[in-house]
């Protein structure tokens, strides 16, 4: 989907594209309003900043203005994309098989507020992404192994950058469980900004590393850093996130 200089697109997002109840992820939305830049021709990374909860199962207007994709319902604006010339530094390589292991300590297993998450819920498989972040031993990393569902495909078979970029969401936000520890805030950090860039295609049925690094906190704002890495170590797709913690 691109939306032409000066036209409007109109976007649905299905209720399987969830995130918090009754809105969609904010990874999904990102990368699908990435995907309308980076079908135009830009090659760097793409920064999208979510202004409000974008709702499903609703009519969007989405809008290329100037340089910057719009996405609005109405008089509301709900999120922008932008091209950006910063590169993006990715947490290191983690291998699939520590990965995976480092799921038994994901601690949504044990607790998830927002259970019903395409990218990190306790979804069927098959259904959602099923990416259960934990920590890696002897270092400041989150990773999941990533068996990515065979119906996660466009019309092409291709898994779109929306579904790449869902996986690059929510480790950033579970990247910070353990300095929350003992002082969870009342309601989950919602995702602010999502700057991020697909190098390669991802495959269904494919097994993937997704790692995840925190970077930091600025008050109400924790930031993040994501990957996900082929089982040789090679670079998928890379971004840096910010977060904002509910008052």
């Amino acid at each position: 989907m691109t939306a032409a200089a000066g036209l409007q697109t109109v976007l649905t997002v299905p209720k399987r594209f969830r995130g918090p109840e009754g809105t969609a992820n904010g990874g999904w939305i990102a990368g699908t309003l990435a995907g309308t830049l980076t079908g135009a021709g830009h090659e760097s990374p793409v920064e999208v900043t979510l202004r409000r909860p974008v709702p499903l199962e609703t009519g969007l207007t989405l809008e290329q203005v100037g340089n910057a994709v719009v996405l609005s319902v109405g008089e509301s604006h709900l999120a922008e994309a932008i091209p950006v010339a910063e590169p993006l530094t990715p947490p290191p390589f983690v291998s699939f098989t520590d990965a995976a292991r480092a799921e038994s300590g994901f601690p949504g297993l044990h607790g998830h507020a927002i259970a019903g998450c395409f990218a990190c819920g306790l979804r069927e498989p098959g259904d959602g992404l099923r990416i259960f972040p934990g920590p890696v031993d002897g270092t400041d990393l989150v990773a999941a192994g990533w068996r990515v569902p065979f119906n996660v495909t466009d019309e092409q078979g291709v898994v779109p950058g929306s579904i790449v970029w869902a996986a690059l969401d929510c480790a950033t936000g579970w990247a910070h469980h353990r300095a929350f520890t003992g002082a969870e805030p009342a309601r989950p950090p919602l995702l602010g900004r999502l700057t991020g860039q697909v190098f390669r295609r991802v495959y269904p049925m494919g097994r993937y590393s997704v790692v995840a690094r925190a970077t930091g906190r600025e008050g109400r704002k924790i930031f993040g850093t994501s990957a996900v890495y082929e089982v040789d170590g090679t670079l998928v797709a890379a971004a840096q996130a910010t977060w904002i913690i509910p008052k």
